[in-house]
Parts: structure tokens; sequence; C-alpha cells
């Protein structure tokens, strides 16, 4: 238990988002949540070199693969990251005339499999005026079983929250546009794989 506390502890001070008070983030909530999925047995996290599979890194998130201790294979993928949202109001206009406006975000976590298809969604840190709503776990299971096979569209996939819009198309857009990403990083791989045999 404590090693694999420690583990969590190193991944997450490691972890690099946008603005530098995610450096001092510790989501209690995804050690608890991986105690659970691998049922307390010892993991290994492994950072995922994203540059690998071309994608160009936005520098809010970071991925993960979780192995058992002898590093044979993935029992799950690890995605945190953070979602930068507009102000009430904001961000409506064009690029340029928002340059100087503050943005809220939110910070969460997706476990994935290796299909890949998300297990868990959950929003550990929410620092926004509005759209609390969002954190709620029975509205962040609708992400569960998503595996980028089809489109996520909020009012019908997806339930629509009133007060929460911004909220709800940010994290929306962001899981969707994960997911994808992940698929291509597994795909990256499994080429540089079959290359070097």
């Amino acid at each position: 238990m404590y090693k694999f506390l420690f583990l969590g502890f190193l991944i997450l001070s490691s972890f690099n988002g946008n603005s530098q008070d995610i450096l001092n983030l510790r989501p209690k909530e995804l050690i608890t949540e991986l105690n659970k999925f691998c049922e307390g047995k010892e993991v290994v996290f492994e950072e995922i070199n994203i540059s690998e599979a071309h994608i160009s890194p936005e520098k809010k998130g970071k991925y993960f693969k979780i192995t058992n201790n002898s590093g044979a294979y993935p029992i799950l993928y690890v995605y945190i990251g953070r979602v930068m949202s507009c102000r009430t109001g904001g961000c409506s206009s064009s690029p340029n005339k928002n340059e100087g406006l503050e943005h809220e975000y939110f910070d969460y976590f997706l476990l994935i499999d290796s299909i890949p298809q998300v297990k868990l969604a959950k929003v550990f840190n929410y620092q926004a005026s509005h759209g609390q709503e969002i954190t709620a776990k029975g509205w962040l299971k609708q992400f569960s079983g998503f595996d980028g096979s089809r489109s996520l569209e909020v009012g019908k996939s997806i339930d629509g929250i009133s007060g929460a819009t911004v909220s709800v198309y940010a994290i929306t857009l962001d899981i969707e546009k994960r997911v994808e990403e992940l698929r291509q990083i597994l795909s990256a791989s499994q080429n540089l794989t079959e290359k070097s045999h």
C-alpha cells in the first residue's frame, strides 16, 4: 500500500501542467480508484512519451501506462490533465480579443483500458465559478465505455446541465480528444514494435 501511494506521489509531483499550481496537486482520488481497479496489487507507473506518436503535446496533461510489477502487460492507462474553460460570458469573441481574459480550469483524470475504452472519469480539482455539477459521479458515468467509435454529443449522448454549459462542453470535447490521442499513441507503439521484429 505504501509503495503504491509513494509511486502515485512521484508521478503527480512530476506533472507539469500549463499552470504552476498543478504541480502541487496530489489527487488522492486517483490512488483510491487505482487501488480498486488493480485490487490493491503492486503496480508500476510509466509515463508515455507522446512524441513517438507524433502528437504535439499541449502541456496540459500526461499519459501513463500502469503495469503489474513485472511490467509484462498494461493493466490500465491513465490520463491526468487540466481543462481550461472561459469565465461565463467570456471567450465568445475572436481569440485576439480574449488574450487578456483570465481562464477558469478544472483538473481531471481518466482510467482507460487497452481497447482504449474509458473505464472511469473523475474531476478532482474544480476551480471555476460555475458548473460544479460536472463533478457528480452519476453524470461522469456517461463517459464510461466511450472508445472513440462514435462522437460524443452534448444533448444526445451526453446530458447537458443547465448552468454548467461551458464545463459540460469543455470536458466532453477534452475526453473525446484524449481517447483519440491514446488510440494514436497505442497505434504508433504497435507499429514500432512490429518494425523492430
